[in-house]
């Protein structure tokens, strides 16, 4: 089973991590979806972790949110990318302050979208409806 990333699908800064991720993600560790569809709004209240507006990663049959998803995105993805999973060791806490101060500006700073990306034809199968 692959490993399933959820993002704010109107956030310009998380779909251009999606496209970081896809672009390093040759072997296809990773399938997405949008937190606002309803494949997203599902998992999140299947897993509790619903009314989140973070990153979230499924991973065989857990759940990471914030800081902890995106470090072991990182993991699985080609390069040196794989380093910053070092990050982990890192307190939860400090992680997770910086992950959240990122997130409370990255509609100012990278703007957002009216609507959720809407994948191309090659991407489609990479994100589950």
């Amino acid at each position: 089973m692959k490993d399933i990333v959820l993002f704010d699908g109107v956030c310009n800064l998380c779909n251009g991590a999606v496209q970081f991720i896809i672009r390093r993600d040759p072997a296809v560790h990773f399938q997405f979806a949008a937190l606002q569809s309803d494949v997203g709004r599902a998992l999140t209240d299947t897993h509790g972790v619903e009314g989140l507006d973070s990153i979230v990663l499924v991973q065989d049959g857990r759940v990471f949110v914030k800081s902890a998803a995106a470090l072991r995105i990182a993991l699985k993805l080609r390069g040196l990318w794989k380093v910053l999973g070092i990050g982990l060791i890192v307190p939860k806490i400090i992680r997770d302050a910086v992950y959240d101060w990122i997130a409370a500006h990255r509609y100012q700073w990278f703007g957002e979208q009216a609507h959720c990306m809407i994948p191309s034809v090659e991407l489609k199968a990479r994100f589950i409806e």
